[in-house]
């Protein structure tokens, strides 16, 4: 037994393998209840005994708070960073004040750069498109910067109105429409944060055999920052990954200078042989999603746009309860996998709970171990479960003819479907 290492974590790793769990708040120790049994049955079903996760307890979040008197104790980032993985639920985090998000704190702590949302529909679940299987895509949320770097100044504090001064004074700053009233956030975007996000998308998309990668930013508006984002993954794209990638940078430069067959012609060929690496203005990639989403297969975008987007593409397919995630560090192999959802306190303790987003994002743990034959038996009996009807209260309510199951009884379901 033992935890993953950097010469392992190319996926040689031990037959048994430690992993954290932090359980979660609300309704997080109901779905991580339901979800365990399931996952050690598919491991054990897989490989017959001869493979076995060794779950160990972290604490995070409520449950440390109430023992430890701490939201994030330090014992368990040191846990984390030596097993390098873990598996975690929702946690608590309050709105307009006291402690800061604590997935943010684990995703800054261990510096987990790529938050990775791969986003599928599964039949039988309830949609309100017409065409909900035509999404199909992975993002790819740089997870360190922007505004959730938490750089912000609170309206009326010394720190604010300093700050305002000095950028009236000092670089003539006369855009604050209100500075007597107004608070202050700094978004930090840079070079080297970005290009390691859109390397991880691209290499993703090539080890994937996946047509292409797009760059979704709000550059027309923020041009340094957001503009800079896509700047630099079209430079990256072109230099670095010059003979896996063609840019719409790079037709239009053909177009330019060699007119538009010439242009068309290069991007045809491109298709054949090549990802196609392109970019769309945030807002009209919201809209897209909708009208054409069969255009875009991997995604890689800002911190903030990839929020919005995660859950927009997720309620697209039957929302974020089925919504798998995960947090990785691609250059020391650090990741946490995490339910996407929220805490739900109003529902905890009811069984009203979907443990889906935990199991899938499990699978997501399975075939970052390459224990990929165990993750593909979550997902056939998540599959089959939807298929005929067998499902928690979120969908049952939108489908008239459904089996109602507790989270217990859905997660028992499962693991039958997974030993028979």
């Amino acid at each position: 037994m033992k935890k993953i290492t950097l010469e392992n974590e190319k996926n040689d790793v031990s037959s048994q393998v430690i992993i954290p769990f932090i359980e979660g708040d609300g309704i997080g120790k109901e779905i991580w209840q339901a979800s365990y049994p399931v996952i050690d049955a598919a491991v054990n079903k897989a490989y017959q005994g001869a493979k076995k996760i060794v779950w160990q307890e972290v604490l995070a979040g409520g449950k440390a708070f109430e023992t430890k008197g701490e939201w994030l104790p330090s014992e368990t980032l040191t846990a984390i960073q030596e097993a390098k993985i873990a598996l975690k639920g929702p946690l608590t985090t309050p709105v307009g004040g006291g402690i800061r998000s604590l997935n943010v704190a684990l995703r800054q702590e261990l510096d987990l750069f790529a938050c990775v949302r791969p986003v599928r529909y599964f039949k039988g679940i309830p949609s309100p498109l017409k065409t909900p299987e035509k999404t199909n895509m992975i993002i790819f949320r740089e997870n360190t910067e922007d505004v959730y770097a938490g750089i912000e100044f609170e309206k009326d504090s010394p720190e604010v109105k300093e700050l305002i001064q000095f950028l009236k004074t000092q670089f003539g700053v006369s855009k604050i429409r209100f500075p007597k009233t107004s608070a202050i956030g700094i978004k930090p975007i840079s070079k080297e944060g970005s290009e390691r996000l859109i390397s991880a998308a691209i290499e993703y998309a090539i080890s994937q055999k996946l047509p292409s990668v797009t760059l979704v930013h709000k550059g027309n508006i923020m041009k340094f920052t957001e503009g800079g984002f896509k700047k630099w993954g079209y430079k990256l794209a072109e230099t670095k990954y010059a003979d896996s990638c063609f840019t719409m940078n790079q037709y239009q430069e053909i177009l330019a200078q060699k007119g538009k067959k010439a242009a068309e012609n290069a991007l045809a060929t491109a298709k054949t042989t090549k990802i196609i690496v392109n970019d769309v203005i945030a807002d009209n990639f919201l809209q897209q999603i909708l009208l054409n989403p069969t255009k875009f297969s991997v995604i890689a975008t800002c911190n903030l746009n990839g929020d919005y987007i995660s859950d927009a593409l997720a309620a697209q397919v039957g929302g974020i309860g089925i919504a798998p995630g995960a947090n990785i560090n691609y250059k020391t192999g650090h990741a946490i996998f995490e339910a996407t959802h929220g805490t739900a306190p109003d529902i905890a303790g009811l069984g009203k709970a979907n443990p889906c987003s935990l199991l899938l994002s499990a699978v997501m743990l399975l075939d970052y171990l390459n224990w990929t034959e165990a993750g593909a038996l979550i997902t056939g009996a998540i599959e089959k479960a939807l298929a005929d009807g067998f499902v928690t209260a979120d969908f049952a309510a939108m489908l008239p003819n459904a089996t109602l199951k507790t989270t217990k009884e859905f997660g028992n379901y499962l693991k039958e479907i997974i030993e028979k």
